[in-house]
């Protein structure tokens, strides 16, 4: 992203869960903030209207396979299917490996398909080892002009989450940034 834009991206993985997500798009809402939701397939498959809030809202979708799966572990044509089975319930272009892991030739297999969004802020919102306080310090200490913030709207990020998200808008807004979408 353009590092002298003053703008981040904010992006959500592992998705779509109702007993987060909708809490997600509402604080979204309260700031007028829009972000990138890549989804899971399969919570997809699952939770058909929690996709369809994020969708009517606005919010730019994203593929995270169909079953959350790494890449290092999987051959390329498994993979690709796993890809493309989350694809046929989410239509986008864009794509994000779980874990950011992937095997070279699925990279460029899923490249000749998709933009690949990686990031270079993960809150760790998921981490048993850290709090709300944390994961929004993590935020204040990494942010800078053109990063591409990840969060998760699942349910091992839910409590940090309920503190951090918020105030990281906050701060974000206080500090000048715009909050832009692919």
């Amino acid at each position: 992203m353009d590092p002298r834009e003053r703008a981040v991206y904010l992006t959500f993985d592992d998705g779509p869960i109702p007993e987060v997500t909708p809490w997600v798009l509402d604080v979204l809402d309260h700031y007028g903030v829009k972000a990138t939701f890549f989804m899971v397939g399969d919570n997809v498959r699952k939770h058909p209207g929690v996709f369809e809030m994020v969708r009517s809202r606005g919010h730019r979708l994203g593929n995270h396979t169909f079953n959350h799966i790494g890449g290092l572990r999987h051959g390329i044509r498994g993979y690709l299917r796993n890809v493309d089975k989350a694809n046929e319930l989410l239509q986008t272009d864009l794509f994000r490996p779980p874990h950011g892991w992937m095997k070279w030739e699925q990279y460029i297999a899923v490249r000749m398909h998709y933009r690949v969004i990686m990031w270079d802020l993960v809150t760790r919102d998921y981490s048993t080892r850290l709090n709300g306080r944390d994961v929004l310090l993590n935020v204040r200490r990494y942010a800078r002009n053109g990063s591409i913030i990840t969060f998760h709207d699942s349910l091992k990020s839910e409590d940090k989450l309920l503190y951090a998200l918020p105030r990281a808008i906050e701060w974000l807004q206080s500090q000048g940034y715009a909050m832009k979408v692919f």
